[in-house]
């Protein structure tokens, strides 16, 4: 007896040594980590992710804030972009220069699947936007102040009402553009008879927030008093997509609903500050 439980204890190790130095141990592929936690879950990816998400920014700006090898940071803003976190698009200022943006709605989307993957009742639902407890004020600029600046004063207006301040400015103002009219119209916003505003309406105001539009306007962007917090999306102007009206304004649509979600986590952003804004009473 003593003889047979010595045997099946020691048949009992065997398979336990197997289990650790071969590698019999089956796991369901579902316990594994989402694809998202996996690619996000890198140190400097994270620290990438989390410079983007508060402006659009160059290789070599990441770089710096990074403190890390330019290539290093371009190996993993490959990883990003392969992985449909991040988009990259050349500047309209110098085409030898490119700009890096994050996809914060596939971000949110992917962090909702992450949670609900781990246990149903994680399922993170975002706020609606505009539903901020702050008061600010935000400046908009593109080169032209006909479409782009434009649709984004009109969409923060729209989402948050008197809780935002906004205002549209460009370096080389030219008459609004009746494409960016339409697509607004698309959304039950109505911007006819809009005036375009050269930026140096504003000099000498205090913003909170500063938000340059498309390339050229960042480099000509001028200082504004009480250090407003300077945010850059590098968005193409949708009037050079085509000879035509008709066949530009795919392009509107696609600026105007790319401004309409960068807006909503602007507010939502907004939302969330303890700086120079003032809270609502």
């Amino acid at each position: 007896m003593l003889r047979t439980s010595a045997v099946i204890k020691q048949l009992k190790l065997i398979d336990q040594v197997r289990l650790i130095y071969y590698g019999r141990v089956i796991t369901r592929r579902d316990s594994d980590p989402p694809g998202f936690l996996r690619l996000a879950g890198h140190p400097l990816r994270w620290r990438l992710l989390a410079e983007l998400a508060g402006s659009d920014r160059q290789v070599r700006e990441l770089t710096a804030l990074a403190g890390q090898r330019q290539s290093l940071v371009s190996y993993h803003l490959g990883q990003l972009r392969a992985g449909g976190l991040v988009s990259m698009r050349r500047s309209s200022a110098d085409r030898r220069d490119a700009y890096y943006s994050i996809d914060l709605a596939r971000c949110a989307e992917l962090l909702a699947a992450t949670g609900t993957a781990l246990h149903p009742g994680l399922r993170l639902v975002p706020p609606p936007a505009g539903r901020i407890q702050v008061r600010a004020r935000v400046l908009f600029l593109c080169t032209g102040n006909s479409t782009r600046s434009q649709m984004a004063e009109a969409f923060a207006a729209h989402l948050a009402g008197d809780r935002i301040d906004a205002a549209s400015a460009g370096s080389h103002p030219k008459s609004l553009h009746p494409n960016a009219v339409r697509a607004m119209g698309e959304y039950g916003i109505d911007i006819t008879g809009r005036q375009a505003k050269h930026l140096d309406t504003f000099a000498g105001q205090r913003f909170d927030y500063v938000v340059s539009l498309c390339d050229r306007v960042r480099e000509a962007c001028p200082e504004f008093p009480g250090h407003p917090e300077m945010i850059h999306w590098s968005i193409a102007d949708p009037s050079a997509d085509g000879d035509s009206d008709a066949g530009t304004y795919p392009a509107f649509r696609a600026a105007a609903a790319g401004l309409r979600t960068r807006i909503g986590y602007l507010l939502g952003r907004i939302g969330h500050a303890t700086g120079p804004a003032q809270e609502l009473t």
